[in-house]
């Protein structure tokens, strides 16, 4: 059981970045990850380089996970409990404590996003 709040955010940026090249990485700094897709894509009434994927933030307690896959397909993704707790409004996590189980759960879910945006030509 991860605990760290850097050992977590290294974690999850594996996790996505594992994505590249389908993902890109728009922002990798001690602040935060941020991956988009590779194509110009409209993202609400505007025209974007990529369309928003998600993004890994720490914070002094906890990591941050902000999903938005599961904003956009919410019928998509069924949850385990402890990745339900985790989840903050719509589409952000926050991990204090990363199982071996929940660190599976969001490979499966992430990789999950990336094949229904890929196939909406999102990414």
């Amino acid at each position: 059981m991860k605990t760290d709040v850097a050992e977590i955010q290294e974690t999850l940026k594996d996790i996505l970045k594992a994505h590249v090249p389908t993902l890109r990485i728009r922002k990798d700094k001690p602040s935060g990850l941020e991956m988009c897709g590779t194509k110009e894509a409209m993202q609400g009434k505007q025209k974007v380089d990529g369309f928003y994927f998600a993004s890994v933030i720490p914070k002094a307690k906890d990591c941050r996970l902000y999903y938005f896959p599961i904003y956009t397909h919410k019928n998509e993704f069924s949850l385990s409990d402890d990745l339900q707790k985790a989840l903050k409004g719509k589409s952000c996590f926050h991990i204090k404590k990363l199982s071996p189980e929940m660190e599976k759960e969001i490979e499966g879910m992430v990789s999950k996003g990336v094949e229904l945006y890929d196939k909406d030509g999102l990414i």
